[in-house]
């Protein structure tokens, strides 16, 4: 079937949802006469194993209800926000979110719908291209690649750069979320006031000091997440337990750890001015440093640019 215009792909996100975007479409453009005699059938909730019906059923509202708010106005945004709150229940969590996007993106791959698919597929002459799932069958049908409109799905939302004092976060972080055009945020600017009365005079955190400061880093962590928008993080995450608390989605986070040595470490302590952390407390860090397992891990000693560069090829951004 040739594209529909003003039909995005069921891989498309509104907020945390796949394939919501694609309901609100059908929806408007059948509103005007615009949607295809095709796709009448398989639009609505009347059908329980139709993915209209089933977002309506996950996300707890009627469908008609859905019509009447989407064609009084507003954006993608506004309508999941009412959505989510129709019910007087709490929104789904993250991880509901999470479930529902892999459940219903891969229908058609190793289940009841598979002889679907592959009907559908030969009937459509697209037999000879690697349909897996009814999404793929969609935007194949439709004439998109799937792979470019998954990419939510194959690249971060958010990037945490990891390493002791001198390593580069801020610098790198900066200039990698400058190339990608992303949002930026250094964890040092969260820090409590006491933290950095205490680090300038060369007291080492506690991980009772640090806890408020891992707190203010996850919200911010979170509400990127929650608002899909694509993020650098700079923060020094020494410890296992502190990336844990920070990792509040390990399928939309990467980690990048800045591992320097000990000499250019203690080199650009000694030569930067004005910051809160003095040299000495190089050594303390380092103890601290317990080095991750699942990181791209690069030398900083290069420049912002080259780092970028390298960071950009190994998370295939």
């Amino acid at each position: 079937m040739p594209a529909v215009p003003g039909l995005r792909s069921p891989y498309s996100r509104v907020g945390r949802l796949v394939y919501f975007g694609r309901m609100l479409d059908k929806i408007r453009l059948e509103a005007v006469g615009a949607l295809p005699a095709d796709y009448l059938g398989n639009l609505g909730d009347a059908k329980p194993t139709v993915f209209d019906g089933r977002i309506c059923r996950f996300l707890r509202i009627g469908f008609a209800d859905l019509i009447a708010r989407t064609v009084a106005g507003g954006t993608d945004a506004e309508i999941l926000t009412w959505a989510e709150t129709r019910a007087g229940l709490p929104p789904r969590t993250d991880e509901e979110c999470e479930i529902w996007n892999a459940f219903i993106s891969k229908r058609g791959w190793r289940d009841l719908s598979t002889p679907l698919v592959r009907q559908r597929a030969a009937e459509s002459g697209l037999s000879d291209r690697p349909i897996e799932t009814m999404f793929d069958y969609i935007d194949f049908d439709e004439g998109r690649d799937p792979v470019a409109t998954r990419a939510w799905e194959l690249k971060p939302t958010v990037i945490l750069i990891m390493g002791v004092s001198g390593s580069g976060k801020s610098t790198t972080g900066s200039a990698l979320a400058a190339d990608l055009g992303w949002a930026f945020a250094d964890a040092d600017d969260l820090h409590p006031a006491a933290n950095l009365a205490k680090m300038s005079a060369g007291a080492p955190l506690t991980d009772a000091d640090r806890a408020p400061w891992l707190d203010a880093i996850r919200e911010r962590i979170s509400t990127a997440l929650a608002a899909d928008a694509p993020s650098i993080v700079a923060c020094s995450a020494l410890k296992q337990s502190y990336r844990d608390h920070l990792f509040v989605n390990r399928q939309r986070m990467r980690l990048v750890y800045l591992r320097g040595s000990r000499e250019l470490l203690a080199a650009r302590l000694a030569s930067r001015a004005g910051h809160f952390m003095p040299a000495a407390l190089l050594g303390s860090q380092l103890a601290t440093l317990e080095e991750p397992a699942d990181a791209l891990v690069v030398d900083p000693s290069a420049p912002p640019a080259a780092l970028v560069t390298t960071i950009r090829a190994g998370l295939g951004l």
